[in-house]
């Protein structure tokens, strides 16, 4: 107990309470999330829903219940659960949010994939970091003022880490103050060929994003050692093991020569974590002024606010432009914009309007311009990809607004 102590040092709670966060409350929430993590399902709270019942020991429904009764018995439940938690959020008044997995993973990403065995042994948990419940911020545990480190750089080798940041997603949307300090606090790391990075079950306190070579992930599956994935230039590896405190889930060994940046988990978790996290609240906060998505329910909402990426463009700035290919969607952040079809000016866009989803929708050219009339303008974009996959469901409704254009 007294290892985790830490967990509940300075809450305005009694001993008696404090012990009983640490012996009845922390033990439950962890091996909640830890199975959460480990499945990592589709809907999460129909998963801890299930997960809570099964947990409980509560009966399963009777199989001749009728499936409309067992709606309305969802239904009510999920209701209470929601209402439960809204509640319990309020009260800790966490100075900050769970981050959702923060930068969305790939689907055939298998060398990202969770170990099954998620959890550490015993033996091993012992002298390990604190659980993953216990690395929220907020009043549970209180943030250490942090100092990153920085390592000298030459201007060109400034320049070559910059180019590969950008070209990861889980760094080509910090903001620019963010940006230099992550650069500053990246260490060059050179590998030879056959040289073992990362091993298979370890514990992990470094991210790689490569800037030349190419390196080989490797799992054991079936006792044997597999190629699951072989990771290139701009790829980022070995982030798993920061963001949910688990082991190394495959082994990453060079292919030949390659020269890499490594990042230490403090600087990860106080700015490119931290950095998503907010900008991820105010985006949400953003989003529900937005017609066309205010109405989606709150997950989604999330899930959108996690694929967008900012853009900033001047007066005069031409965003998009008639009858070129288009694979970006846009929101308007900031500023103002008008569309013109050759010379004519067609409509105009403010905060909260989007422009771009009829050459995504039609798989066609851009039907109209889009310029910058205000001084400057931020949009927030959205790769096809993105779009396909968030706004599905909106299809129609986008469809039904295109027949208004002129």
């Amino acid at each position: 107990m007294a290892a985790n102590a830490s967990v509940v040092d300075g809450l305005p709670f009694t001993d008696d309470k404090k012990k009983y966060i640490l012996e009845q409350l922390d033990p439950i929430l962890e091996e909640m999330v830890s199975e959460v993590l480990t499945e990592v399902p589709a809907q999460p709270l129909s998963f801890m829903i299930a997960w809570l019942r099964k947990r409980s020991g509560l009966a399963a429904v009777s199989d001749q219940q009728s499936l409309q009764a067992k709606n309305r018995a969802l239904k009510q439940e999920l209701k209470q659960i929601k209402a439960s938690i809204e509640e319990a959020g309020n009260a800790l008044v966490a100075d900050d949010k769970d981050e959702e997995e923060e930068e969305e993973e790939d689907d055939d990403d298998d060398c990202d994939e969770l170990p099954e065995s998620f959890r550490k042994p015993e033996g091993q948990m012992k002298g390990a970091r604190q659980s993953v419940s216990a690395e929220a911020y907020g009043q549970w545990n209180q943030k250490k003022a942090f100092t990153p480190p920085s390592y000298a750089k030459t201007d060109d080798q400034k320049d070559r880490l910059t180019k590969t940041l950008l070209k990861s997603f889980m760094f080509s949307s910090l903001e620019k103050k963010d940006m230099e300090t992550i650069l500053m606090a990246m260490e060059e790391v050179k590998i030879k060929a056959g040289e073992k990075v990362i091993t298979e079950g370890d514990d992990g306190d470094f991210l790689f994003v490569i800037e030349t070579g190419s390196l080989e992930c490797i799992k054991v599956i079936d006792g044997s050692p597999k190629v699951v994935k072989t990771c290139e230039v701009g790829d980022v590896f070995g982030e798993l093991a920061l963001l949910y405190n688990c082991p190394r889930a495959a082994s990453v060994v060079a292919k030949g020569e390659c020269v890499c940046w490594k990042l230490d988990r403090e600087s990860f978790n106080h700015i490119v974590k931290e950095s998503a996290a907010k900008k991820r609240n105010q985006y949400e906060n953003f989003l529900k002024s937005v017609s066309l998505i205010s109405s989606i329910d709150a997950y989604e909402r999330s899930q959108i606010a996690d694929a967008l990426i900012p853009e900033t463009f001047k007066k005069g700035d031409v965003i998009v432009r008639q009858d070129e290919a288009g694979d970006k969607f846009y929101i308007v952040e900031e500023g103002q914009l008008y569309a013109k079809k050759g010379e004519d000016r067609v409509m105009d866009y403010k905060s909260g309007d989007y422009f771009g989803e009829l050459a995504l929708l039609k798989n066609q050219p851009r039907a109209a311009s889009v310029v910058v009339e205000s001084a400057e303008a931020k949009v927030l974009s959205m790769s096809r990809l993105s779009f396909s996959k968030m706004l599905g469901p909106l299809t129609s409704l986008l469809s039904r607004q295109a027949t208004t254009y002129k």
